[in-house]
């Protein structure tokens, strides 16, 4: 699934009158770029989610042929639903025909070469229930991890100390590792994602979900790996600098 129904706010002017997964890197618009780069992983069936001229995105499908790609639609143009709500209202279009397929969790604004056939393989391998790209980049919000299990712990907001499970301390035995956009969830989320939203498809981020749910869900982190490039182009600041990296590679 990729989230492309957000406002893009950071992205003004240009998402004014585009959504802000239509935001060309290099001349190419970043949501064919995710797309592409999930096909050569091997993906063939994608929901995307629309909401800010919403028009546009299925348009833009339309006119290349889905990229080669089963790709489905889940509209949010009556509500935005962020990523929990998001993902709880994809839920039909997302199990098809194999309710235990792992389902592969892409921001529309994460320019990445992680290699997410790789990603899958130790999601299954773990056998998690959510995995998380994460690295060690800096960042002022960071979920940390046990370093023995590695599985999810809590998180911290280090401008104002702010923690999350409430209670919860930072020390040796856990790393920091901020969240990378791209995640890995089991259709084993949905039940509690189901619970945590009181039975609604209501808009909710999904990582506080993640962080309420740390003692009903194995949750681990997938490091980039070495060599591998990631960028957030959610600002125009940030879109630079992706494209300073990738453009001429």
């Amino acid at each position: 699934m990729i989230f492309a129904a957000g406002m893009g706010t950071r992205l003004k002017p240009f998402t004014l009158e585009h959504p802000k997964a239509l935001v060309p890197v290099c001349g190419k618009p970043m949501l064919q770029r995710v797309l592409e780069n999930l096909r050569d992983a091997g993906v063939a069936d994608i929901v995307v989610n629309v909401h800010h001229l919403a028009r546009q995105i299925v348009d833009f499908l339309d006119a290349n042929g889905n990229f080669g790609l089963d790709i489905k639609i889940s509209d949010e143009s009556d509500s935005l639903l962020d990523t929990g709500g998001g993902l709880l209202k994809a839920r039909e279009l997302l199990l098809g025909r194999d309710s235990d397929e792992p389902i592969l969790l892409h921001n529309a604004d994460i320019l990445t070469d992680v290699p997410v056939g790789m990603m899958l393989a130790v999601h299954k391998r773990e056998a998690a229930d959510v995995t998380l790209l994460c690295s060690h980049r800096q960042s002022s919000r960071t979920l940390y991890f046990d370093k023995t299990a590695n599985r999810l712990a809590g998180w911290q907001n280090l401008a104002n100390g702010e923690v999350r499970p409430e209670g919860f301390n930072p020390g040796e035995i856990h790393d920091p590792s901020p969240f990378g956009g791209v995640h890995i969830v089991s259709p084993s989320v949905f039940p509690l994602l189901e619970e945590y939203a009181g039975g609604e498809i209501k808009p909710f981020s999904i990582v506080p979900f993640y962080l309420t749910m740390l003692n009903r869900l194995d949750i681990h982190r997938f490091m980039l790996p070495e060599g591998c490039r990631w960028f957030d182009v959610g600002s125009s600041e940030k879109l630079s600098m992706a494209e300073n990296a990738f453009c001429g590679a």
